[in-house]
């Protein structure tokens, strides 16, 4: 079967939302994108510029497209995630993500356990999380055990297996971590409030507990019951002291997605806060490899979707830093003062640091790195045969038309090389001739590094426009560098770039 043009193939693309998918001649994946007008979308890709280099060669290999239309740009959104997700196209944002986090599981049993686990299973029981951090999890669970014992044995704990006496209670009783119920010292009805405070305390509602708490204490201290009530109140303090560390700054936002993002060339780090209760639950920054260029609002709108899958968030409100759209039934904020700021901005932060914490790990791992991105970029910004490991710099000056000086400063690998800086009297121009004066010390730098031997720079880079270009160039005919040493000039009031024997400026 022949395969229509790419030209012809676009041209029949219906004006409707949908996703697109691009196919090689070998049949295989390339891309997948979503479009409000599919049309429209495609087209753009054949018949504008594009300054991603990745998207010039994408373009390049596509020979076959394929598309699915459906109702609402939403759905478009949905639907290219979930097909993003299953094919990883080589040419998408990947958010593929295989870690399975922890989750903290209430058992659906009689006298319910309270556990971490990285399986969910479909049996009923109540999940909360995933939590991507361990640590989060111990500090949890610690704390859900220090102010309420929980049994953490597997036993049937039936009516009849209690009153029969099958079990005895075990070490964990005796070390006041569980009450006993599997001889019935602990009614089920008082377990059962155990874990519905629990409950509250996972989902960020302390408020229950605490009263609870302040209420239980005043009775043993009407009671005269002292002990007991100091035990309450220092379970008390340390609810309050965890609540203190994940509070924002008001209670009264409730169920709330915050989503913000900072860029750079080459990755997007959104970050996601799940707010409840006025308390921070979960915090998770995703980093997101750059593939065509894609905009912020583009990597924006695919993170939030993978973000509230993965975390299964049902949070009807969402904190944005622009328009995206999220949804039909979401609503969305983009908040500029108060507290829904402040929380946008710890969110913003929060992706700042981790970028931070990225970027020292890979000094760390790859000290190089920078250097030699920086080294790539020049040779390729600067259309020279070698990357510029060795770059001299020179520039002139004088003091109203006396004194003449120059000066050379030199970088060697990326980085100032302050020991090999010059500093050069003019000894044979009178009056202020900055072309002479480049001429000398080029002569002199030159003809002093060809004798002692040392090694000669990549690049040089003049300060001065076409004619301070061109005295250079007679020093370096006279010592026969010409052609051995690449040299452009700077003109610095239209930032322009000279090369030899190109008259027109970059």
């Amino acid at each position: 079967m022949t395969i229509p043009s790419v030209a012809l193939q676009t041209t029949t693309l219906p004006n409707k939302p949908g996703v697109y998918q691009y196919y090689d001649k070998d049949d295989k994946l390339l891309y997948i994108g979503k479009a409000k007008n599919l049309k429209k979308r495609v087209s753009s890709y054949f018949t504008k510029q594009h300054d991603s280099g990745k998207t010039r060669v994408l373009v390049k290999k596509i020979v076959t497209i394929k598309h699915i239309v459906v109702d609402t740009e939403t759905d478009a959104l949905l639907l290219e995630n979930n097909l993003i997700k299953k094919y990883q196209p080589r040419y998408n944002i990947l958010l593929k993500d295989d870690k399975t986090y922890p989750w903290i599981c209430i058992k659906k049993e009689r006298y319910p356990r309270v556990f971490s686990t990285r399986r969910m299973i479909k049996d009923g029981s109540e999940y909360f999380g995933p939590y991507t951090s361990k640590k989060t999890v111990h500090t949890l669970l610690d704390l859900i055990n220090g102010l309420y014992p929980l049994r953490n044995c597997n036993y049937d704990l039936s009516d009849k297996n209690i009153e029969s006496g099958k079990y005895k209670v075990c070490l964990e009783y005796h070390l006041a971590n569980c009450l006993g119920a599997c001889e019935g010292k602990q009614t089920e009805e008082s377990y059962l409030e155990s874990v519905a405070a629990i409950r509250n305390i996972l989902k960020g509602n302390f408020k229950e507990s605490l009263l609870a708490f302040k209420n239980q204490m005043k009775s043993f201290a009407k009671n005269l019951q002292f002990e007991d009530a100091q035990k309450v109140k220092e379970k008390m303090e340390v609810l309050m002291n965890y609540q203190s560390k994940s509070t924002i700054v008001n209670s009264k936002i409730n169920n709330v997605d915050v989503f913000s993002i900072i860029t750079d060339e080459e990755y997007g780090y959104v970050n996601y806060l799940q707010i409840s209760y006025g308390s921070i639950i979960r915090s998770h920054t995703l980093e997101i490899k750059k593939k065509l260029a894609e905009t912020d609002i583009e990597i924006l709108q695919l993170a939030v979707i993978e973000l509230r899958n993965r975390f299964q968030s049902h949070c009807k409100e969402i904190y944005v830093p622009f328009k995206i759209n999220a949804g039909e039934d979401i609503k969305i904020y983009i908040p500029k003062l108060g507290d829904k700021k402040h929380i946008l901005d710890l969110s913003i932060r929060n992706a700042k640091y981790y970028r931070m914490e990225r970027f020292k790990q890979v000094r760390i791992t790859d000290p190089n790195r920078h250097e030699n991105r920086i080294m790539t970029q020049m040779k390729k910004d600067l259309r020279l045969s070698q990357e510029p490991r060795h770059i001299e710099c020179f520039d002139n000056s004088n003091i109203q038309g006396t004194n003449p000086v120059a000066a050379c400063v030199v970088f060697k690998n990326g980085k100032p090389s302050k020991k090999d800086y010059r500093k050069y009297n003019i000894k044979t121009v009178v009056g202020p001739d900055d072309f002479a004066s480049m001429e000398e010390v080029v002569y002199r730098r030159y003809k002093r590094l060809l004798d002692e031997k040392q090694p000669l720079p990549q690049l040089i880079i003049i300060d001065g426009g076409k004619g301070q270009l061109s005295s250079s160039l007679k020093s370096l005919d006279k010592l026969n560098l010409r052609g051995q040493i690449t040299i452009i000039g700077i003109a610095k009031r239209l930032e322009e770039l000279f090369y030899p024997d190109d008259p027109i400026p970059l």
